[in-house]
């Protein structure tokens, strides 16, 4: 039998993958400035409110078919399509916000969302077995799977830009096609065959205000999580460099140069040049616009925020969402993460080896093996070594001859 939909149920459906995908990449760009238990979160967060948004398009979309004969969902199927979903999407994000943009890294990462989201559709589809029975047409699966993959693909290399709200939101409605584009050509190329089964004497919720609870719900959960791990950009930057209540003197006993009255305030420039400010680059930041190099780090240190030159920095240790700046003698504490960190230095002089420690490239006098461990050696007062993630030994052994030849 021929299916036909409801307007503005499909609108709706739409509506609703466009708005969960704009959340679920929002905390996805997050990702590579992350760590610790944070990371783990935003991983999550960007997983769930990805699934959550594909999974209401597909619901809400069998809920805009209208059909000769009542249709009743199965539970189990219906919230395993879900599962999967979230595991298969989660995986996807993490493939492509694990390191640097790559097109392999996008082409699995494109494969991983498109399979999720087409095996979504059709352990969902199983929910209603028990009403009727299915056929689906070859070539319009296919034709599915390929939209899936190729609109995700399409979607993740948008997000992999620079991170401003026109680019996200395009991002998310690339991705609201990919969604709903599966949906419908894969339920274009099936034909439904009424099963005999004995009427059921339960009160039954009408299909259009089921459409609205389930839309409703959804929207509830994309914006808690939006609230709850979304940052507050402008309270954020204010209170990590924490420049505001440092007096003239401070400054100027660290060796910063301290601009008149007010020019900090009047000329927003001069005081990313002076301390930096990282791009927001999202998913691995391909595409984001060159960082202003900080010739600055702020530390703490006897109740005040003071200041290190960055030529002074031998290394950086990660600790939860601080660091440790170390200047070969001493370990003095930075309130910004280590991805802030990362983003204001010199990517030509510093180098982030292992996940929780910078390097100051220059100060590398050799590095050795630990049993199954790489260290590298650095100079200071004291003995230095750092380690180094596997992934990361041999471009280090090739930057240290770049620099030293």
């Amino acid at each position: 039998m021929q299916v036909v939909y409801e307007p503005w149920l499909v609108l709706l459906s739409i509506v609703m993958v466009v708005q969960g995908a704009y959340v679920g990449f929002t905390l996805a760009v997050q990702l590579g400035d992350a760590v610790g238990v944070r990371r783990r979160v935003l991983l999550a967060g960007a997983a769930f409110s990805l699934a959550v948004a594909i999974w209401t398009m597909h619901f809400v979309g069998m809920l805009a078919a209208r059909i000769s004969f009542p249709i009743d969902y199965l539970v189990f199927p219906t919230l395993l399509s879900l599962l999967v979903c979230v595991l298969v999407v989660g995986g996807a994000v993490f493939a492509i916000s694990s390191g640097p943009f790559s097109v392999p890294r996008l082409f699995l990462s494109a494969c991983l969302m498109g399979v999720g989201i087409f095996t979504m559709h059709y352990i969902g589809m199983a929910a209603l077995h028990a009403s009727a029975h299915m056929e689906h047409a070859p070539p319009l699966v296919t034709a599915s799977l390929i939209i899936a993959i190729v609109a995700s693909g399409l979607a993740l290399w948008l997000a992999t830009g620079e991170v401003r709200r026109p680019q996200l939101i395009l991002s998310s409605f690339v991705f609201g096609i990919a969604v709903s584009g599966m949906h419908y050509t894969a339920m274009a190329g099936m034909n439904l065959v009424a099963l005999p089964v004995p009427s059921s004497s339960a009160p039954v919720l009408s299909t259009d205000l089921l459409a609205i609870v389930v839309a409703v719900v959804a929207f509830c959960v994309s914006g808690i999580f939006l609230l709850v791990l979304v940052p507050d950009r402008s309270r954020g930057e204010g209170s990590s460099v924490k420049v505001v209540p440092v007096h003239a003197q401070t400054l100027q006993a660290a060796g910063v140069p301290v601009a008149p009255a007010g020019a900090l305030a009047g000329n927003s420039k001069d005081h990313e040049t002076q301390f930096g400010r990282g791009t927001y680059a999202p998913l691995g930041g391909a595409g984001a616009p060159p960082p202003r190099i900080a010739r600055h780090l702020p530390i703490e240190r006897d109740g005040a925020t003071q200041f290190i030159a960055v030529e002074d920095v031998v290394a950086v240790h990660a600790n939860a969402h601080y660091t440790y700046v170390f200047d070969g003698t001493r370990k003095l504490f930075c309130p910004l993460a280590i991805g802030e960190v990362e983003s204001r230095l010199d990517k030509n002089r510093f180098m982030r080896v292992h996940r929780s420690h910078i390097i100051n490239v220059d100060r590398v006098v050799g590095h050795r093996r630990n049993g199954d461990s790489e260290l590298v050696e650095l100079t200071a007062s004291d003995h230095y070594s750092v380690p180094v993630s596997r992934g990361r030994v041999g471009w280090l052994k090739s930057r240290i001859n770049v620099r030293h030849d």
